[in-house]
């Protein structure tokens, strides 16, 4: 139902009066299960589809839709970035707040002890519930719990503690302190810590063992929204995309904006196809998953003495001792078939026939199977991508189809066929950073005009803190509880760029959520479409570097009125508008286009099934940098038909936050599906660099 009503009128009175309204006596068996009463406006309540179609219609609601559940989408990392424990930091990092919105958090890991640190900042409003099994401190200053159902599962702490690891990992990724000799059974040795040691962390629980759940997600965000987060982190997102204002996750970060606080959040992690990214919204930043220049290595020496290398993250130590293997196809129990346990599937192993042996599956699976039957270990072939190690419940390699039809030609040359597996090693990745596999692409499905992901960050082999009752692997069987894991994804990459938003606010305190996001997208550095297939569609404007954005020269800012203006043009109307900011807001009548000339830091032409392009970008920049400064334009693109111009192509600016307006137009035809390049913003001192792309088509 948008912004909270104006005249401090009791939320929870009004919902109720509205159900009376709509359904009548019918109403007396529809009990509001949650209201939000504090930024956002809005309520959970069982419907059938009828009466959610009946309450749509009622004035005053913004939208109607279904408590879906969203999934979850490691410190070498930030080294890898240039970004050491010696760079320069400012007092008031300990001012900055980051909520994050996960599974909950470990409290009592080292990475989250509050040495040093005073008490929290004076504008922080959250608490810390009085629960039998959490506690608080100067780090951790807040943390509460959601689930408006009430329903919990016996893997559950019904408090925000986090019997998942994935929240804890998130937080100490963003915010851990300096913990030394940190590693995963040796995998990984070194200092763990977060992108901004001193910042404070406020957590909030809406992630459970069956999901997270809209209702919870929108309710944390109205409790962060009010207790004053500085930054939301969220790793979370739905496999489908929605409309903006069906989308708890864009909804809540839409209020947050108009608090001046961005919301971070992951691309997902349904990629390579193109159109699979799920958080999208302009007023947020999505981030994708890249690597970094560490990988985990697992060689299988065979008893032929012959030895191939995978890829997997194994903590198991077979002292060099042989072991008979065989293919899972050789091995299927009474109530399976050869076609079932090639794959290794669940139940399909014969556990006479795999008990004590190493098990050779024709697919990358979770390793459950081989386990419960009895496996020693297990080798997984196919042709899928092996640029992310994974941790599995024994010892265990993913080896690509060459060297696994070498390994099943080997089984069938001897009767006495045998091997054994290593524990990992760790190698240097010289071609990182590229973007995972696994990373959710663009274009932006619901807005192709807006370009997303806005950038990529590490997300690939992260180490970090962990939940000490979530085992390694995550699976049933797997008796491995440690402080620190070894996990891949986009929820890793998410809270490198929430650090580094709040690092940029403890230089910044007054800069708006979007002169944060401008500030980390143009100072990203560039990376190669010929590592990347997809290009920006993967990276967007190229991978973080949180050390240069402190001082970007040049911002792209926008403020909720530019927000509404884009929401005017995407088709929502004056009166839905009014509702959801609860000001006066008259859309224009011209619509002309898909997007205004929302003032975004990067360029996006789709041109649908035309090949002739005729656009103008009209942009705004400010002057964060030198008082007296002159940048030239640099336009770099492709030769071809296409032409980029812009004007003027000299900005000369004689104070601080001076603003000054260009033009960028792209006119001309193209056979291709998809050219990109850039436009720089060149002083001699900064570099301020934006995509500029255009395409044809969204899932090509």
């Amino acid at each position: 139902m948008g912004n909270q009503p104006k005249g401090g009128s009791s939320t929870a009175s009004l919902h109720t009066s509205m159900l009376q309204d709509v359904f009548g006596s019918d109403s007396v068996t529809k009990s509001v299960l949650y209201s939000y009463k504090r930024t956002i406006n809005g309520f959970v309540v069982e419907l059938t589809e009828d009466e959610a179609r009946k309450i749509a219609g009622v004035s005053g609601v913004v939208s109607v839709f279904p408590n879906e559940k969203k999934i979850l989408h490691t410190t070498r990392s930030w080294d890898f970035m240039g970004f050491s424990e010696q760079v320069q930091r400012q007092t008031s990092e300990s001012d900055v707040i980051i909520g994050v919105l996960d599974t909950g958090i470990w409290p009592e890991s080292e990475s989250f002890n509050d040495h040093g640190l005073g008490p929290p900042p004076d504008k922080w409003k959250g608490s810390c519930p009085a629960a039998t099994n959490f506690t608080c401190n100067n780090k951790i200053i807040g943390a509460q719990f959601y689930r408006s159902n009430g329903l919990f599962n016996s893997d559950d702490f019904i408090s925000p503690r986090d019997s998942d690891g994935h929240g804890t990992h998130t937080a100490s990724t963003a915010a851990g302190r300096l913990v030394n000799r940190a590693s995963l059974f040796g995998l990984g040795t070194g200092t763990a810590r977060g992108g901004v040691p001193s910042a404070r962390i406020a957590v909030y629980k809406i992630c459970w063992s069956d999901g997270c759940y809209d209702a919870d997600i929108l309710a944390a965000f109205d409790d962060a929204i009010a207790d004053g987060v500085d930054i939301i982190s969220l790793s979370v997102g739905s496999t489908i995309p929605n409309d903006y204002f069906r989308d708890s996750i864009s909804i809540g970060a839409f209020h947050a904006m108009r608090n001046r606080i961005l919301t971070v959040n992951s691309a997902g992690n349904q990629g390579p196809g193109r159109a699979t990214i799920t958080n999208f919204s302009p007023w947020t930043l999505s981030v994708a998953a890249s690597t970094i220049d560490r990988k985990f290595l697992t060689r299988v020496k065979l008893g032929n003495g012959v030895i191939y290398e995978g890829v997997s993250i194994n903590t198991f130590d077979l002292k060099n001792k042989m072991y008979p293997i065989i293919h899972g196809r050789n091995a299927p129990n009474r109530s399976s078939t050869p076609a079932s346990s090639r794959f290794c599937l669940g139940n399909s192993l014969n556990r006479n026939l795999v008990k004590g042996k190493i098990v050779v599956c024709d697919r990358l699976v979770s390793g459950s199977e081989p386990l419960a039957a009895g496996a020693i270990g297990a080798l997984f072939q196919d042709n899928r991508p092996r640029d992310v190690a994974r941790s599995f419940p024994l010892p265990a390699s993913h080896l690509d189809m060459v060297d696994g039809s070498r390994i099943f030609v080997y089984i069938n040359s001897t009767r006495n066929a045998s091997a054994t597996i290593f524990k990992s090693d760790e190698g240097n990745d010289t071609m990182a950073p590229y973007v995972a596999s696994f990373s959710s692409r663009g274009p932006n499905p619901i807005t192709p005009d807006i370009l997303k992901p806005d950038l990529t960050a590490p997300g690939v082999d992260i180490l970090a803190a962990w939940s000490l009752v979530s085992t390694v692997s995550e699976v049933s069987g797997d008796d491995r509880l440690v402080p620190f894991n070894i996990i891949s994804g986009t929820s890793m990459s998410c809270p490198h760029v929430s650090a580094a938003a709040a690092y940029i606010k403890s230089f910044h305190p007054t800069w708006s959520p979007s002169a944060i996001k401008s500030a980390l997208m143009t100072t990203a550095s560039p990376m190669s479409s010929g590592m990347n297939s997809d290009a920006e569609f993967a990276y967007g404007s190229g991978h973080l570097n949180p050390l240069k954005a402190i001082n970007p020269g040049l911002i792209y800012d926008s403020d909720e009125v530019d927000y509404v203006n884009f929401l005017c043009r995407q088709g929502y109307g004056t009166r839905l508008l009014e509702q959801v900011t609860r000001d006066d807001t008259t859309c224009p009548e011209a619509r002309n286009g898909t997007v205004p000339d929302l003032n975004y830091p990067s360029f996006s032409v789709f041109t649908s099934s035309s090949t002739t392009v005729s656009h103008v970008f009209n942009r705004t920049v400010t002057n964060v940098g030198s008082p007296m400064a002159v940048y030239r334009s640099n336009v770099s693109f492709p030769t071809g038909a296409l032409k980029i111009r812009v004007n003027p192509d000299v900005l000369s600016f004689t104070s601080v936050g001076e603003k000054l307006s260009f033009e960028v137009t792209v006119e001309g035809t193209t056979v291709e599906s998809m050219v990109s390049g850039s436009l720089v913003w060149d002083d001699g001192e900064h570099r301020v660099r934006s995509p500029i792309v255009v395409f044809v088509s969204i899932s090509t």
